[in-house]
């Protein structure tokens, strides 16, 4: 198996990072790695594993996150999800919703790291795939660094190499997963201290990153970056990874290719019964700072949902840019 470069990633959204999106932020960078959403154990157990777990073969490097607490279906889950060939399966311990937190995943899972050690052993067990942690630094009053190296270094101990580090912590009780991607302070220099103290492992820096600048910044200290809102908002910053960060000599796409390409894509997908304005929601931001941005968004916006909407909505909003460019 390749192994997984994770020096730029995306990381999972819940209700954004779907296959659609996915597949456009893939023509916009050939080598960042890509997350799906949370999904939960008991739903690729006892759901419609197809609708999860399905992706396009352009979207490698692709990772899988999960959402579970009990090892044995976090077990059946990822031998599930084996069989579609993920990169990559990560096991979400950072997400503070009070939906996650009923069913005893997510952020609340910091608070018992051997129960963790018990749900990555599971994981790990049932296939080859690389099984990550993504997880806070700190959660509650349970924020302190030796509290941080505790989870880690239980986890290390167990055989996990990666770990993605929210550089804040969770609030689960009083914020909202909104507020907690904003209120509780970012500690970069924790997750900076976690990589020395834990050379051997990799360790990829997530929270508050918003711009190529900063990436190139962050990277000084930890093995990687991870990206999220922003790569969502003005996806064409994706444009600038594969030459800022990973040096590839070819020129970025430019947004009118990128579009073009989308289209072709689109009209396979309305071929198969699915709604324009699934698909087209997730490029709203292609031309965010571009005189015509707007123009652009609200036509498809206002088109999209139309029955029998068709790639031609998306040169009517091209065209209606272009008329405030000229």
């Amino acid at each position: 198996m390749t192994p997984v470069n994770r020096l730029f990633s995306v990381a999972p959204m819940m209700e954004y990072t779907d296959r659609f999106c996915r597949y456009f932020h893939r023509l916009l960078s050939k080598q960042t790695l890509l997350y799906t959403e949370m999904v939960t154990s008991s739903a690729l157990i006892h759901g419609d594993q197809q609708r999860h777990l399905e992706f396009a073969d352009i979207e490698h490097p692709i990772a899988l996150q999960l959402g579970g607490s009990n090892p044995t279906e976090l077990e059946a889950a990822t031998r599930i999800a084996a069989t579609y060939h993920y990169d990559e399966i990560n096991l979400n311990c950072g997400c503070p919703s009070d939906r996650v937190q009923s069913g005893m995943f997510g952020a609340v899972l910091m608070k018992n790291a051997d129960h963790v050690v018990n749900c990555f052993n599971a994981m790990q067990g049932a296939t080859g795939i690389p099984i990550t942690i993504k997880h806070r630094i700190g959660v509650d009053d349970m924020d302190s660094y030796d509290f941080l190296c505790d989870f880690v270094g239980k986890l290390a101990d167990a055989g996990c190499k990666t770990f993605i580090v929210h550089a804040r912590k969770a609030w689960l009780k009083g914020l909202s997963p909104k507020q907690n991607r904003e209120v509780p302070p970012l500690d970069y220099e924790a997750v900076y201290r976690l990589k020395q103290d834990f050379p051997d492992s990799e360790i990829i820096l997530n929270g508050g990153v918003t711009s190529i600048d900063q990436s190139l910044q962050h990277l000084h200290h930890v093995d990687g970056v991870m990206m999220g809102r922003e790569a969502y908002h003005n996806p064409y910053i994706l444009s600038q990874v594969d030459t800022r960060l990973f040096n590839n000599e070819t020129s970025p796409p430019s947004r009118e290719v990128v579009l073009e390409q989308f289209s072709k894509f689109v009209e396979q997908e309305l071929s198969r019964g699915i709604r324009l304005g699934q698909m087209t929601r997730h490029i709203l931001g292609l031309y965010q700072g571009v005189p015509g941005a707007r123009r652009f968004r609200r036509y498809i916006s206002e088109h999209a949902h139309q029955p029998r909407a068709g790639t031609d909505v998306l040169l009517q909003a091209l065209k209606a840019l272009n008329e405030v460019r000229v």
